[in-house]
This record gives C-alpha cells, structure tokens and sequence, in this order.
C-alpha cells in the first residue's frame, strides 16, 4: 500500500510541475489534473500544443530529477483551495461559537448575530490570509519533489472526461475555447 501511495505522489508533483512548465511557456491557458498510481490525467483549456505537453512533462521530470522538487507544490492545488475552505469555514464558525458560549445563549438573536459578524468576517479574513501558505505546507505531505527513477512511458491524447466540463468552467474558461485532454504514463523503474 505504501508503494501504491508514493507513486500517486510522484505522480501528483509531476503533474504540477509539468502545469508549471506549461505555465512558462503560454500565458493564457486553464489546467486540471489529477494523479493515478501509473500517471496522470492533465485537461488543458487553451491553445497548447499536444507536442508542448509531452516537452513540458520530461523537462519537468528532468529539473525535478536534478534537484527543483519546489516544482511539485502548485499553489493553486485543491489541497490548497480544500485548507482556505476547511480555515475559513473554520474560522467564522469559531467566533459565533465564541459568541454563543460568551452570552450563554443557545442561539443567537438577530442583534447578537449582527453584533459578532464584523468579528466573524475578520477571523474568516486572516484565515484567507494564513491558508496559502498553511495549503502550500499540507501540500507539500500530498505530494513530493522526490521522483526516484519515475520514467515517462507515453503522452496520450484522450477524451476529455465529463469532469473537465465542470472546471472548464470553475476555471473561468470560454465554452468555445479550444480543451484538450492527455494522459501521462509513468512507470517507476527503482525504489
């Protein structure tokens, strides 16, 4: 189990830094992956070649090889965006929690309420503030720099799935740009 966890891992950090090649390299593009214990899937939204893609993912495993595992922490990683919601939830909750046990009341009155809001809206405020580098941090147990001898196997244009519809558009991207969707095969070659 603990080899079927560290080559999801690898995957996950080459799949950041081959977004962070990517990035490098064209300025106007949405990506989403996820990692698998053989690779990982990488949907692109914008013009990006299919040959940029496979460039991008054996530069990325190459620098990561030769010593740059920062490239495997992507700041914009759902690790990071599930930590600023878990703080920020957190956060608000805390300070009517605060409220109800400070007045002894079970529920709080509308004034009550209104009266701990601007408090409330501060705490979920520094916790917006604290949570990328607290995400970057967490990120950084979900995900290693450290590939071993991960070789790519192949670059593989496939059918974008029916998830890629959706973070088309969480990502902000035109129904009619242009999205291509790849798989990456990697196979670990030693420990």
């Amino acid at each position: 189990m603990t080899d079927f966890i560290t080559q999801i891992r690898r995957n996950h950090g080459l799949e950041h830094a081959t977004i962070h090649m990517l990035s490098r390299k064209f300025k106007t593009f949405g990506a989403q992956g996820n990692a698998t214990f053989n690779g990982f899937h990488l949907n692109l939204f914008g013009d990006v070649p299919a040959e940029a893609v496979e460039e991008a993912a054996n530069e990325a495993l190459t620098r990561m090889k030769d010593g740059e595992e920062q490239l495997a922490l992507h700041p914009n990683c759902g690790t990071v965006l599930l930590t600023t919601a878990a703080l920020a939830t957190l956060a608000g909750q805390a300070m009517f929690a605060f409220e109800r046990r400070r007045t002894g009341k079970n529920q709080l009155s509308t004034v009550d309420f209104l009266s701990v809001l601007p408090s409330a809206i501060l705490a979920v405020v520094v916790a917006l503030i604290a949570s990328k580098p607290a995400g970057m941090f967490f990120q950084s147990y979900t995900t290693t720099g450290r590939p071993g001898g991960m070789e790519i196997i192949s670059v593989k244009k496939i059918s974008p799935p029916m998830i890629s519809h959706l973070f088309k558009l969480l990502l902000g991207q035109q129904q009619n740009q242009h999205s291509n969707s790849y798989f990456i095969e990697t196979k670990q070659i030693d420990g």
